[in-house]
C-alpha cells in the first residue's frame, strides 16, 4: 500500500498554521519534508502516519 501524503496546504489546514509557517518552521519543528520533482516543478509533501505522530508527541499536560 503506498504511503499517503500531504501537500503543504493540507498541512497547514491541518494544523490550523500559516502555509509560510510550514515552510519556515516544519523542519525545526521536526516535520519531515519530501520533495517529488526537480527545480519549480517540486512538490513538497509531509507523510500523513509521520505528521500523526508528531501531533501525538506535542501533547502537554495542564496539570
Amino acid at each position: 500500500m503506498p504511503a499517503q501524503f500531504m501537500t503543504t496546504k493540507e498541512l497547514a489546514e491541518h494544523l490550523n498554521m500559516s502555509i509560510p509557517w510550514v515552510y519556515r518552521e516544519a523542519a525545526r519543528a521536526g516535520l519531515t519534508a519530501y520533495r517529488f520533482g526537480t527545480g519549480r516543478n517540486a512538490k513538497i509533501q509531509f507523510r500523513v502516519s509521520e505528521v500523526q505522530i508528531w501531533i501525538d508527541q506535542q501533547k502537554v499536560s495542564l496539570d
